[in-house]
């Protein structure tokens, strides 16, 4: 992408947080009264800091990893599994409540404006999700104008809105207008500007995202991706300080029923036009934020699955080249935290600070090793710069799990523990089923060392040749065809292949080639290949356990396995309608009923996708795992 297309699509989730970040802040200090409110711009200004320390700390991570550096691959690399498991935890935490939040504040702006609609706020916002997933799941991608016309629709709305209250406060020299009379409920004390810093600190939602989607920008990629966050950086600064700036000069208060935003448009712009283009940008770019999350969530899910701490399924891609397994998931999750909060931003907000900085504060922990160990050029700057931002991070994330703790943020740390228990299980079991499928040396030779080649098993039994088909004309062709399905009640009548999918080659696949061979019909191997590296791997370990047997590989770089076999099944069936095609699956069949979503289900799949074909027959072949 060009920096001007990459800057609104991967910084509308961070800018976009503007929109509630500020307001998060503000509605705890109003609970101290007046005297509360006085302490808006100190902790602002440590915000916008931290704001600061954090970009130039990702722009370190983007030079590190030039091919793309999210939390969950640098805390993995440089502080081993465990500390990556958390990040990744966090990580998921943050997608789910970023989908929410988004709506949640997107649909605050809609009804600020419309005030008849608050009262269907949970039905709007699980519309707004269900278009999201179904738009997902067809495959729409942030790219192009249309993608990035919200944000920057958004970003003159702020700076009109910005500007314009300052032009009105500097008539009266800058003089703040006096808060309405606030009844204090709570005292002005540490812990409450601890949860004022707390909540104000999701206004960081977001930064990190240019730095997971380095692979995306033009060349020089990494250079493109620095400059990009470093906009990225500046306008969230200038639009966070430049909004508490004006809710102090103006005596905003956060109140029910209309957001600070709102409050700000109608006082500069009434109801006019600009006051519907501040609230349309901003449920256009939330909208658009949410969105952002359909990308990074499914994501995560696939390294995760990648590493076998989460289940396969969510490898796979769907026809529309969308991870949907992953794109569901998050909507099904982020549709039951908005219900269950009732579309509420405030309520929403003790839940969000918690995951996104224990991936920062991972992430930077990770980049202070990554800099110890290699040592490049610079090391003790980008060291200084992540050491910083680690620090700074730290304390945010241990401010919110403890002054947030009974809010709401015992939700995060509890799903976080939850999520680091099951990704452990799921990798356990994986090993298990793992060591249970690996060849041993008494079935047959492992393979040598690199260049060398192992001897090879004994053959299967001696397949027989393909009936001859070459030589006749289409119609004594079609003539036979027509004579064999008149006479396929007798068993002399069916002509057989064998097809055998192999995903992999292990002993549940040696166990379906036995029994393939067994059956003394000819018998074709298949796979199923992500990549040409991984293809040529395949063949080379075919040579050396299968090749008495005949190999074809299909290459589907996007991961999809049953489309593929369907395909190629179906164009064995019209080159030769004669045969019947018997394809056999090794199936993996697990002890408890938990273990089975860990597996695949393409016997039933295919059984589905070829049943309106004839003479096509799916059978498999189970292997037994604990």
């Amino acid at each position: 992408m060009r920096k001007l297309v990459a800057l609104p699509v991967l910084s509308a989730d961070a800018l976009s947080s503007v929109a509630y970040g500020p307001e998060a802040m503000l509605a705890v200090l109003v609970l101290a009264g007046t005297a509360g409110m006085a302490y808006s711009l100190p902790i602002a200004a440590t915000i916008a800091l931290l704001m600061l320390v954090v970009g130039v700390s990702y722009r370190q991570t983007i030079r590190a990893y030039p091919h793309g550096g999210g939390s969950y691959i640098v805390a993995g690399d440089n502080l081993g599994r465990l500390p990556g498991l958390m990040a990744a935890g966090g990580l998921l935490i943050d997608y789910v409540l970023t989908v929410a939040v988004s709506i949640a504040s997107g649909i605050a702006a809609i009804t600020s404006a419309v005030p008849s609609l608050a009262p269907a706020t949970v039905p709007l916002g699980l519309v707004m999700i269900a278009l999201l997933l179904v738009g997902n799941l067809r495959g729409i991608r942030q790219a192009g104008v249309l993608f990035a016309a919200p944000t920057y629709a958004f970003i003159l709305a702020m700076f009109a809105l910005i500007i314009s209250n300052l032009a009105d406060s500097a008539e009266d020299g800058f003089r703040p207008t006096p808060t309405p009379h606030l009844n204090a409920v709570e005292g002005v004390g540490v812990l409450l500007v601890m949860r004022a810093f707390a909540s104000g600190s999701t206004a960081m939602t977001g930064i990190e995202a240019i730095s997971n989607a380095v692979p995306a920008f033009r060349p020089v990629r990494w250079r493109n991706a620095r400059t990009t966050l470093t906009w990225m950086t500046g306008l969230l600064i200038a639009m966070f300080g430049g909004i508490i700036a004006i809710v102090h000069l103006r005596g905003v208060v956060p109140r029910s029923g209309e957001t600070v935003l709102s409050q700000l448009a109608h006082l500069t712009f009434h109801s006019g036009p600009m006051y519907v283009f501040v609230q349309a940008a901003t449920a256009a770019v939330l909208l658009l934020a949410a969105n952002t999350a359909y990308n990074d969530f499914p994501r995560v899910l696939f390294l995760l699955a990648r590493d076998g701490h989460a289940p396969h399924i969510f490898l796979r891609q769907g026809d529309r080249l969308a991870f949907s397994n992953g794109i569901a998931l998050l909507s099904v999750a982020a549709a039951l935290v908005f219900v269950v909060f009732a579309g509420n931003t405030n309520s929403l907000i003790p839940l969000y600070a918690v995951g996104v900085f224990l991936a920062f504060s991972l992430s930077q922990t990770g980049m202070v090793v990554h800099w110890r160990r290699v040592r490049t050029r610079h090391w003790r700057k980008s060291l200084t710069f992540n050491a910083t931002g680690a620090v700074l991070s730290t304390l945010v994330l241990i401010t919110a799990a403890i002054t947030k703790f009974t809010s709401g943020a015992w939700v995060a740390l509890m799903a976080i523990g939850l999520f680091f228990l099951l990704a452990t299980r799921i990798r356990h079991h994986y090993q298990t089923t793992g060591a249970a499928l690996r060849l041993r040396p008494d079935t047959t030779e492992a393979p040598g060392p690199l260049g060398t080649r192992a001897p090879a098993p004994a053959p299967l039994p001696t397949q027989h040749p393909l009936p001859p088909e070459a030589g006749r004309t289409d119609r004594e062709r079609q003539e036979a065809e027509e004579g064999e399905e008149e006479r396929e009640e007798t068993p002399q009548s069916v002509h057989h292949l064998t097809v055998v999918a192999l995903a992999s080659l292990d002993l549940a696949g040696l166990r379906a080639l036995a029994y393939a061979a067994s059956l003394q019909q000819p018998t074709l191997a298949l796979h199923i290949s992500p990549s040409e590296e991984e293809a040529q791997r395949f063949r080379d370990y075919w040579t050396i356990w299968g090749d008495h047997v005949p190999l074809h590989v299909v290459l589907s770089p996007y991961r999809a396995i049953v489309a593929p076999l369907i395909h190629y099944i179906e164009a064995l069936h019209r080159q030769r309608p004669d045969l019947t095609i018997t394809v056999i699956l090794p199936e993996i069949v697990t002890q408890h009923l938990r273990h089975r979503l860990l597996h695949s289900k393409d016997a039933a799949r295919l059984r589905r996708a070829l049943r309106p074909l004839p003479k096509i027959v799916v059978t498999s072949v189970p292997f037994h795992v604990p």
